[in-house]
């Protein structure tokens, strides 16, 4: 099979490997389409993400679907979790899946992932997807948990007015589940014009260029997603005394700062988001009925063979999700 290895940063090379086998509760997936992230592009360009660093040549790429071969879901198109938790730990007793210190993650650390054309994977990770969908949908499902998971975090209620500050794949995903848990306001902003187009072709409200949205801010819930100090730094500024920051986005370095007296005096609470919880199901209901359009957030589609020319679009953020289709 042909495989997509990452040597360093910016030096993805494009090889021939055996063909994995299914061990005992797993079963051999067809990839069929892999979705570029953000983190996706901190390990091309930096590397590595956080503490975690290169140490081997890594298959980078967690938001993917494919076909089953053979096994219990045989011939079955499916959105694969890339998280597999080790199911004992206090975090996962506890029911925080994504939170174990032990998961094995796709396309990070040690753990190859999709950027491949057949992988093995625990069969209790295989979510098959209802007809209709196509695999590029059943890629988008994984960041659309993301979104999920924070709309969760960030305890939307109806009648709420949200801002949401990064306009890139996960922020129109975010726009759109606002609106739809009963947000009354969407404000969004991001720099690039074509992503803040994008966020108001959904139903978002510019917002203004130094996150006010009065005198002190008026969103009940900002969902910061830029990655950056000065995304957060706007995030505050739009959040009104009392609000809920969530924090989606991931920093460059592995250090983010803020002001602490803006956050104090208006008694924010930040909260952390870690990838998603247990969301699948749901995120594949609300994209069957329609609910949440993921389709419209695909701009770019690119061959395994051209790999690095994906990455490097993806990189330069032209468009909004880049799809790699084995």
């Amino acid at each position: 099979m042909r495989v997509a290895r990452l040597h360093g940063p910016g030096d993805i090379r494009i090889g021939d490997e055996a063909v994995p086998s299914a061990g005992a509760g797993e079963s051999l997936v067809r990839v069929e389409a892999v979705g570029l992230c953000g983190s996706d592009l901190h390990w091309y360009d930096e590397g590595g993400i956080g503490d975690a660093q290169l140490s081997r040549p890594l298959v980078i790429g967690h938001e993917f679907a494919g076909v089953v071969v053979g096994g219990p879901f045989d011939g079955q198109l499916v959105a694969v979790d890339p998280a597999v938790p080790c199911g004992s730990c206090p975090s996962c007793r506890r029911g925080y899946y994504n939170l174990c210190p032990a998961v094995d993650f796709a396309g990070h650390g040690t753990s190859d992932g999709g950027l491949r054309e057949f992988l093995a994977w625990p069969n209790a990770h295989l979510h098959p997807l209802p007809a209709g969908m196509s695999a590029a949908d059943g890629a988008m499902l994984e960041p659309l948990g993301v979104a999920l998971h924070a709309v969760d975090l960030g305890h939307v209620h109806l009648g709420s007015t949200v801002a949401v500050v990064g306009c890139g794949p996960i922020g129109l995903l975010l726009v759109q589940l606002a609106r739809r848990a009963g947000a009354t306001r969407v404000y969004a902003v991001d720099p690039l014009p074509h992503r803040q187009a994008a966020a108001e072709a959904f139903g978002a409200h510019p917002l203004p260029p130094d996150g006010v949205l009065g005198p002190i801010g008026l969103a009940d819930v900002v969902f910061e997603v830029g990655g950056t100090d000065e995304a957060l730094h706007t995030s505050l500024l739009a959040a009104r005394p009392g609000a809920r920051v969530v924090l989606v986005g991931i920093p460059s370095t592995d250090r983010t700062s803020f002001t602490a007296a803006l956050a104090r005096r208006k008694g924010l609470s930040l909260i952390m988001a870690r990838r998603m919880n247990e969301v699948y199901s749901r995120a594949i209901a609300l994209v069957a009925a329609g609910d949440v359009d993921v389709r419209s957030v695909v701009t770019d589609r690119f061959p395994l063979s051209r790999a690095d020319e994906a990455l490097a679009t993806a990189a330069r953020r032209g468009g909004l999700k880049v799809i790699v289709e084995p």
